[in-house]
């Protein structure tokens, strides 16, 4: 094709509108991509010479020349941003253009390339079919195309390429500002903040990180204004300017940039750079400087406004987030690190694995009497006075928390916390409000070489030797060990099977007959409760009782207990087979519920049963816990008709002159004092507590009994009642009637088991 391609009449190839529209005059020298694809040499350089020095929307323009459906192929696949496709309809095959049309749009996804088909060859291509038919914006032949019509073709174009990008851009751009807005409320304080600032600028406008972020200082003026501002985040080249204050920034623009930005509280663009403030409701101002490659457009400019717009809301909050963090991980009493914040270092320690760590927890032994006796206004100096010696004896590098009220937590190196070091430090008086106070500790520790667990584990493990501490031995220490973890997750796993068993009705009750020394006639039965395993294993009581007291369920399993005693009772007495009394035991943690009485007489109204023939078995703790509440409690039952009798009678720490007051009908003796019958020294102690049940005028009842001798022994030291296996093993409801029976139709000879 010749040069003469384009109309001598087509001079003027600027179109004044478009190109010194005012509005751009802010943009920098991009380039509008332009493609001219065409296996016509002369159509190359005609149309790239009536294009010379041609702007479109203060744009120059780039040409990229291919001459065949495969060189474009492999050129546009390494290729992006062309504006505009000049596309030869005709080159090596007929369909060789409308071909490269469906790889633009369907393999390279260009959707908003415009694409103008020219043909030389008018008819050959049909024109409403290639419209109809393939995602083209424009047909031309060559002949019509004029340097004008040329011109005017492409600015439309490529004003439609712009406007395309820019609503996209839009759309991307505040996707982008909701996601970059979003991530700030995980972000780790102020400078957490500014580092997060820059990098989503950054990302919103698709140029590198070579920034700064500045914040004002912490000294307002009279007007409560800061005039102090520096850098509290950087990057790039810049990244050594962090920590500096402005006024020492050597690069006079920026300088001038960010305190013009900070004090006017404005955003500033310009043709390289731009500072951005980010308007909050706070006294703190923040702005970022940012180097650009380019100018940016318009639409850039505004959603960057609102992007800062957000994030000035994000910096409103950040003191609140920042408070609340506090509140998270930092004690408010002593500001020391809390439980969580301990948890969080632990598991740093194990994650790094540091050699020769060593995890120990200080309680303060007596704490809670402290508080009581001198209030707590003296127990919170004595926790200051603790925590600064801890930290002034440790230094920084032992990591210290406050684990709960009287609880500390020291992480370290095993040398610093040396459990002697430790106690050493507690042997001085602390000096409170003048007074020298002595204080004692009981710690438990773990030692983390090689530990496996998380730091929650490790935290719980630590608690576990502190209790074993506190309840064997205090002021000293425990160190955790696998053994003490595989005991106390037997235990954990017990209570959790201990409660499925009481759903599932696998507890149950067995009775023990009590019958009258002298005269062998029995006289009562005492209910026992059992536990049989899904798999038929019997959990011993002295295992799962405690469980039950411990986790409170012995409550509900008391009440239980005492309904389905006293309804045993009422079936024995409907059968003219029932003994004087049904003993029931009850724990310590029954007893001082406030509403035990009420349960008690909800048993006896809901199974029938007359009260003086139930018997509640009480311990000498229970005695002893709280004597005034267990004094009006007792007093209540008497007058109900209730009996009582104190189970184990011997074994605990009981007043005698405590005793001597209480309306109790009866004492236990202890099985383990009727086995010492047998031993050598015989039976001393059994002989005491018998005496003086009969100074005091009580009835006797012996349990464990398991010989004849021991049943002769016992009766001859005036002994009034006994149980144990030599008259029966403790049996379920359903055999007691046949047990009664036989035992009223024997001569009582033959006691073998």
């Amino acid at each position: 094709m010749s040069n003469n391609l384009f109309g001598q009449d087509d001079d003027a190839l600027f179109i004044e509108e478009d190109v010194l529209d005012p509005a751009l005059s802010h943009l920098a020298q991009r380039v509008w991509k332009i493609a001219i694809v065409d296996d016509d040499e002369d159509v190359h350089r005609a149309t790239e010479f009536a294009l010379l020095d041609v702007k479109i929307l203060n744009r120059q323009l780039a040409f990229i020349h291919t001459y065949s459906k495969a060189e474009t192929r492999e050129r546009f696949a390494q290729e992006s941003e062309i504006a505009v496709v000049l596309l030869d309809v005709v080159m090596e095959t007929e369909q060789a253009g409308l071909e490269l049309v469906s790889f633009i749009r369907d393999e390279l996804k260009w959707r908003d390339t415009r694409i103008i088909l020219r043909t030389g060859q008018p008819g050959y291509a049909p024109e409403e079919d290639a419209i109809r038919d393939y995602d083209i914006n424009d047909y031309k032949t060559k002949n019509e195309l004029t340097r004008k019509k040329l011109l005017t073709a492409l600015t439309a174009a490529i004003r439609s390429y712009d406007q395309i990008r820019t609503i996209d851009a839009s759309r991307r751009g505040l996707h982008q500002i909701i996601v970059s807005s979003a991530s700030f409320s995980v972000e780790d304080g102020i400078h957490g903040f500014a580092s997060g600032v820059i990098t989503q600028i950054a990302a919103l406008c698709g140029v590198p990180p070579e920034g700064l972020l500045c914040a004002q200082g912490d000294y307002p003026d009279q007007t409560g204004h800061s005039t102090r501002f520096s850098v509290i985040a950087s990057a790039g080249h810049y990244s050594k300017l962090m920590n500096c204050p402005i006024d020492d920034i050597e690069i006079k623009e920026i300088r001038e940039s960010l305190k013009h930005a900070l004090t006017n509280r404005v955003s500033i663009f310009n043709q390289k750079n731009m500072t951005l403030y980010f308007s909050g409701q706070g006294n703190r101002p923040v702005a970022a400087y940012i180097d650009l490659p380019y100018a940016l457009s318009e639409i850039d400019q505004q959603l960057l406004e609102v992007f800062c717009s957000n994030l000035g809301v994000c910096l409103d909050n950040l003191g609140l987030v920042t408070q609340l963090k506090s509140h998270a991980y930092r004690d408010q009493l002593l500001m020391l690190p809390n439980r969580l914040k301990f948890i969080e270092q632990i598991d740093d320690a194990l994650q790094k694995q540091l050699a020769q760590q060593m995890l120990v927890l200080i309680d303060i032994d007596d704490f809670a009497e402290i508080n009581d006796v001198l209030g707590h206004h003296y127990g919170d100096l004595m926790l200051r006075a603790v925590a600064n010696r801890l930290q002034e004896s440790l230094g920084a590098d032992i990591f210290l928390a406050r684990i709960s009220g009287d609880v500390f937590g020291l992480l370290g190196a095993q040398d610093a916390l040396q459990p002697d070091k430790l106690q050493d430090l507690f042997s001085s008086m602390f000096l409170i409000e003048d007074t020298a106070h002595s204080v004692s500790m009981s710690m438990g520790i773990v030692e983390l070489d090689g530990y496996a667990n998380t730091g929650a584990d490790a935290l719980k493990d630590a608690s576990i030797a502190l209790k074993r501490t506190k309840g064997h031995q205090r002021g000293s220490h425990t160190i955790f060990t696998r053994e003490m973890g595989i005991e106390i997750r037997e235990r954990a796993r017990l209570m959790q099977h201990l409660h499925k068993a009481f759903d599932a009705d696998r507890l149950f009750l067995a009775y023990q007959p009590q019958v009258d020394l002298n005269s062998r006639r029995l006289i009562g039965f005492e209910a026992l409760l059992r536990w049989r395993t899904d798999e038929g294993l019997m959990i011993p009581p002295n295992d799962f009782i405690p469980l039950a007291e411990h986790s409170g369920l012995i409550i509900s399993l008391g009440a239980w207990v005492l309904r389905t005693a006293c309804h045993a009772m009422v079936l024995l007495q409907e059968a003219g087979l029932a003994p004087d009394r049904m003993g029931v035991n009850v724990s310590v943690i029954q007893f001082r519920q406030p509403d035990f009485i009420h349960i008690v007489e909800t048993a006896l109204s809901d199974t029938g049963l007359q009260p003086q023939f139930l018997e509640l078995e009480i311990t000498e703790s229970v005695t002893m816990a709280g004597a005034e509440v267990f004094e009006e409690s007792l007093a209540k039952f008497k007058q109900m008709g209730v009996q009582i009798a104190i189970d184990d009678f011997g074994t605990g720490f009981s007043s005698l002159s405590y005793l001597d007051k209480l309306p109790v009908d009866r004492l236990k003796i202890d099985r383990a004092f009727v086995n010492q019958i047998d031993s050598p020294d015989g039976p001393r102690i059994a002989e005491l507590i018998t005496q003086l049940g009969k100074k005091l005028g009580l009835q006797l009842i012996a349990e464990g009994i398991e010989t004849e001798h021991h049943w002769q022994v016992l009766r001859d030291m005036g002994c009034h009642e006994g149980q144990g296996f030599l008259i029966a093993k403790p049996m379920i409801e359903a055999d007691m009637i046949g047990w009664i029976q036989n035992w009223n139709s024997q001569a009582a000879t033959d006691f073998s088991i």
